[in-house]
């Protein structure tokens, strides 16, 4: 999943494409005109563009996220590709990664003791591996996944990682970290009805 970003501001006019985080000390970049590729230097796994002078093709109303029209992902495409990049794997489809879970499984983690390792699925095809720290979770639960390439409303981004060892492809949310108003201050995440449909966006809760 493709994120974008951008901050004339702070950064200047510059598109910022990621699909994820590495050591700076692990990744290398390569730069053709005003496209820079930032790639990881063993794998060549490919992490994110910066496009300079944006603004001379797309327009942006504020800074920020920016999700991309259709038509907007074909330019960005097509200014990485007539720099010399290859793009025929490059999805910028916008999703909902903020989505209703169901926790089929919940155990202790072996190397904690607070953190649990749960397997929640997040749609008809796709069940994640996710450890969990709030002390009221369980399996049979319904629940808000923030899945990789989330961005919170804090402006934090939720990537894959481990923990304790333990590897963990997204967040089970509380309703603090959902930004809802009223939010309990009592540690634990947020439960759902046990009716709302697994994978059904968190926008469409429509919670507040």
């Amino acid at each position: 999943m493709w994120l974008s970003f951008y901050n004339k501001k702070g950064i200047g006019d510059t598109l910022l494409l990621t699909s994820g985080i590495a050591s700076r000390y692990d990744v290398e970049y390569e730069k053709k005109g005003n496209v820079t590729q930032v790639f990881v230097r063993e794998s060549k796994e490919v992490l994110g563009y910066n496009i300079e002078k944006i603004s001379e093709v797309i327009s942006f109303e504020e800074d920020g996220q920016q999700i991309l029209a259709p038509e907007q992902q074909e330019v960005v495409k097509g200014l990485i590709e007539k720099a010399g990049f290859d793009v025929s794997t490059l999805d910028l489809t916008p999703e909902d990664a903020l989505v209703v879970g169901y926790v089929e499984s919940c155990v202790d983690h072996e190397d904690s003791d607070h953190l649990h390792v749960t397997m929640t699925r997040v749609s008809d095809s796709e069940v994640l591996q996710i450890v969990c720290g709030a002390p009221n979770v369980k399996a049979g639960q319904k629940v808000v996944v923030a899945k990789p390439g989330t961005v919170m409303p804090s402006g934090a981004i939720i990537w894959a990682g481990e923990l304790r060892g333990v590897a963990s492809h997204g967040m089970l949310c509380s309703a603090r970290e959902l930004g809802l108003e009223n939010a309990p201050a009592k540690k634990g995440i947020l439960v759902l009805d046990d009716a709302t449909p697994v994978g059904t966006p968190f926008k469409s809760l429509n919670l507040q």
